[in-house]
Parts: structure tokens; C-alpha cells; sequence
């Protein structure tokens, strides 16, 4: 049976369009349209519920030494209040998960997972968390709201002091009092626009979705559902679990190299990126220049020879034509080159373009 957020009323309240998404019943859009939702957060702002998200506790005298095998990146010199994204590997080098590690203090890291991916991260962690470290489950106890768009900053300092609010991205701050609710805020997201994620206990979370909500009206803030949340990240050029990656595709396959660092003395998956030798494969981006879009799973071509294939894809909603990211053979994955595109068995032009397809 899906779960609930504890904003779900307020969803049915403003006429979401609800869909079951990685156990939950979360809007997919609005009354207004995912086109509208999307372009509100380029222009405007935007308000999405993430509270399906999963966070992770890692607290004790060997947190930090916990938290350096489990990821990728190298979160030795992270100071507190800061936020990292790094990937999460198995022993082969695929990739368990992707998250972001918040720095609370020396020996306590929240960790942000993908909601489809919680249960299992958890038990992956559980399973190789060593020495004198606790690890939590909290997702069930908090709920995430995602304020995003270039005039969020505006509409927050309405309803908070600017003085307790994170200035840097990938940065936060605790106990933001926002109208008397206390909240974790970060400013992080998933759009490709600044903005903040709140994240706040689940018996506040009404009031401050409603609160954000008024604060916005004038600017122009609407609430924003998955399909909005997909067409921005995949504008934005940003790798979705399942889709760019996954238990089989290394971090370096899909583009992720800057969050792994093989010279750190060791973590999980670090001997099977090393094993798996050069990638042959890579991540792209693809403007689809014939008529029609690619999703996923598309077979890409050059000629007859088939060089890999789309991991997603839409209608760019701000652009005004379909994108595409692909996994595709490196030695065929240069900036310009003209590709074929198998939809539903009719093959489309595309060419490779840098990534990311937006950037504010």
C-alpha cells in the first residue's frame, strides 16, 4: 500500500494529479500543468514536496571514517554546515545509490537518500558500518520541501531572518526559525536554480508548506509536481537513479569523476572502478534535431552500428525542443556528432551537445 506525506491533503487541497512514485502518492502536477510548473521555477519559484526522500543519521567517535568507506568523494575536510554529493558504490564499482552527506558536527553526518533507493541504502549501510558509530533511520519522522527559482531567496526572508539563513551553495544551517517552525535549511536542489530544501519535523509541515505558499503569492509561487521536478533536473542536466546510473553503471561511466576520488585510502566499490580499467561508455547529451522525442531506453546509432543507448528524455519545456541523455561508446561521444535515434522503431536525427543543456 503507498505511504502518504504529511503534506498530502494539501495536495488533494490544490488539485494534484496523484500518482504512486517510489512508495508513495505524490502529485505528478497541478491544476496549471507541468509546462507552467516548470517554467514558474525558471522565472519565478516553485514549492515541491520531497518528504519521500530517506535521511540517515550517522553519529559516533568513527562517523566520519564510516561515512569516507560508504561514498566516493572524499568528505575528510568538510567543515560543519557543509553539504557534499557523492555516490554510494557496491564492491564492482555500480553504483548503489547517489546522496548528499550534510556535515552536522565531527562525528554526526545526515545523509540524504533517494527514496526509491531507502530501504535498501539502509541495509547497505547497516551492513557495513563499523567501530563506535549509530546509524538512524529518521525519513519517517521528517518531511522535505524544496523552495526553488531565482526569487526564492526573496520570498524566504520574508517569513525568516536572512542572518540564519545558509549565503553558499551546498551549505546549511540548523534551527532556522522560520515563523516559529524550526527547520534544517540548505541551499541545495534538484532544478538547476538556486533555491533552498527545508526540512522540518512531519507535525510542522502543513503549516510551512502554507506559510511558503502565502509568502510567494505575489511573486508568483505555485506548487510543482514529479513531472516539473524531472523536466528541470533533465534540463539541468543532473543524473537520475535507475536512469543514468545503477547498480551495473560505475560513477566514471556516468559522468560523475569529479565525486570519485581513487586517492583516497579506501572505500567500497574503489578496487572495481580501478578493475573495470578505461570506460568505454560515457554520458551525453543529445538534441534531438528530427521529429520526435526520446525517452529512455531508446537505442542510439551512428549508421547501422548501435553505439548505446538514452537514459532520458523529454521536450524541453524553456528550451522549445526534446533533450536526451545517453550512455554511449566514448570514442563516439564527441561534442557535435550527428546521430540516429531508435523511437518506437523509427529512427530519429539527433547531435551530441555539452552538457548541461541549462545552466542559470
Amino acid at each position: 500500500m503507498d505511504l502518504k506525506t504529511p503534506l498530502y491533503d494539501c495536495h488533494i487541497d490544490s488539485h494534484g494529479k496523484m500518482v504512486p512514485f517510489a512508495g508513495y502518492l505524490l502529485p505528478v502536477q497541478y491544476k496549471s500543468g507541468v509546462i507552467t510548473e516548470h517554467m514558474a521555477v525558471r522565472s519565478k519559484a516553485g514549492l515541491f514536496d520531497v518528504s519521500h526522500m530517506g535521511e540517515v543519521i550517522i553519529k559516533g567517535k568513527d562517523a566520519l571514517d564510516n561515512v569516507q568507506m560508504l561514498v566516493t568523494n572524499d568528505c575528510s575536510r568538510m567543515s560543519d554546515g557543509q553539504v557534499r554529493y557523492s555516490p554510494m558504490c557496491n564492491e564492482e564499482g555500480g553504483v548503489v545509490d547517489d546522496v548528499l552527506i550534510y556535515r552536522i558536527s565531527e562525528d554526526e553526518y545526515l545523509i540524504v537518500v533517494n527514496a526509491s533507493n531507502r530501504h535498501k541504502d539502509v541495509e547497505w549501510m547497516r551492513s557495513h558500518i563499523f567501530g563506535e558509530v549509530e546509524l538512524s533511520d529518521i525519513s519517517d519522522d521528517m518531511a522535505l520541501i524544496a523552495l526553488q527559482g531565482p526569487l526564492s531567496e526573496e520570498i524566504l526572508t520574508k517569513i525568516s531572518d536572512a542572518s540564519q539563513l545558509p549565503t553558499k551553495y551546498y551549505t546549511f544551517k540548523e534551527n532556522v526559525n522560520v515563523s516559529g517552525i524550526s527547520c534544517m535549511v540548505s541551499k541545495t536542489g534538484y532544478t538547476g536554480e538556486g533555491g533552498y530544501e527545508l526540512c522540518c519535523r512531519n507535525e510542522d509541515a502543513v503549516r510551512l508548506w502554507e506559510l511558503l505558499l502565502v509568502a510567494g503569492a505575489e511573486d508568483g509561487l505555485i506548487p510543482c509536481g514529479l513531472g516539473a521536478r524531472d523536466t528541470l533536473r533533465l534540463e539541468a542536466g543532473m543524473p537520475l537513479y535507475g536512469h543514468e546510473m545503477d547498480d551495473n553503471i560505475s560513477p566514471i561511466e556516468a559522468g560523475l569523476g569529479f565525486a570519485v576520488k581513487l586517492n583516497k585510502e579506501n572505500f567500497i566499490g574503489k578496487q572495481g572502478i580501478i578493475d573495470r580499467g578505461t570506460p568505454t561508455k560515457t554520458r551525453v547529451g543529445l538534441r534531438i534535431t528530427g521529429r520526435g522525442i526520446a525517452r529512455e531506453n531508446c537505442p542510439v546509432f551512428i549508421g547501422d552500428q548501435e553505439i548505446g543507448r538514452t537514459t532520458s528524455g523529454t521536450h524541453s519545456p524553456y528550451l522549445g525542443y526534446p533533450i536526451a541523455m545517453a550512455l554511449i561508446d566514448v570514442d563516439k561521444s564527441a561534442i557535435g556528432t550527428e546521430l540516429l535515434v531508435d523511437v518506437r522503431g523509427r529512427k530519429i536525427t539527433a547531435e551530441i551537445v555539452e552538457l548541461p543543456f541549462y545552466k542559470r
